[in-house]
């Protein structure tokens, strides 16, 4: 049974940055597309960036495109986000997943993000 350990969140000021890692384990990393989600303070879960199996193509939600960058490493079994120029707008706790997963499916403890001065 595939299991997701999201890090890396914490406190940063606006216009920093962090680098997030989302660690895998049992089946379906290495054969799926993967995304990253993110869930702020009373708002539903949304999905922010995907990437592709072989990690060559990516896409971003508009709110965090050109200040985000996802990539995977598929030996290491590990998804990860860079996320730059961090304003107040994005903090929420971080997951990863596959995508199109739904509130049903199995979701990690996720990693929390706040952007504040």
């Amino acid at each position: 049974q595939v299991q997701f350990v999201e890090s890396g969140g914490g406190l940063v000021q606006p216009g920093g940055s962090l680098k997030l890692s989302c660690r895998t384990s049992g089946a379906g990393f290495p054969n799926n597309p993967m995304a990253w989600y993110r869930q702020a303070p009373g708002k539903q879960r949304e999905m922010i960036a995907r990437i592709s199996l072989s990690g060559k193509i990516v896409t971003y939600e508009e709110s965090v495109k050109g200040r985000f960058t996802v990539s995977r490493d598929n030996a290491a079994n590990t998804l990860y986000l860079q996320a730059d120029n961090l304003i107040p707008d994005d903090t929420a706790v971080y997951y990863c997943n596959f995508i199109g997963a739904g509130p049903t499916d199995y979701w990690g403890q996720g990693t929390q993000v706040i952007v504040s001065s």
